[in-house]
């Protein structure tokens, strides 16, 4: 029997953020490897003073759209907004992937989307 050494191409990770660089809030990290895809939070950004009109700015989960098949899951690394306040928005877009987090993320995560009757 012989080993073959995986394709570094086929195994390669990929890294790219939806939100959340060079700002507080909106964060959003994609996880790619394998045609497999896990999401990192999805949270919201309060809007600044000359966004008039503006109540809350959301990733653009538009990268996503074509590859909603392969959505793993959204990992949240904890409950505050700018980590999870997206997902109300986000959730319906990609079809409702799984959520995974803490008893009291996931606990936030309910009532909110019970307030959007998600």
């Amino acid at each position: 029997m012989t080993w073959a050494e995986p394709s570094a191409k086929k195994n390669k990770l990929k890294l790219y953020p939806l939100g959340g660089l060079g700002e507080i809030g909106l964060n959003m990290m994609v996880l790619e490897c394998r045609d497999r895809i896990v999401i990192i939070d999805a949270g919201v950004m309060f809007p600044d003073s000359d966004m008039l009109g503006v109540d809350l700015v959301i990733p653009d989960p538009a990268p996503l759209l074509d590859k909603k098949d392969r959505i793993e899951g959204i990992v949240l690394t904890h409950g505050h907004e700018d980590h999870i306040g997206a997902l109300p928005f986000v959730l319906p877009l990609l079809d409702h992937p799984p959520v995974y987090g803490s008893s009291f993320s996931l606990a936030l995560v309910q009532e909110k989307l019970k307030e959007q009757r998600i």
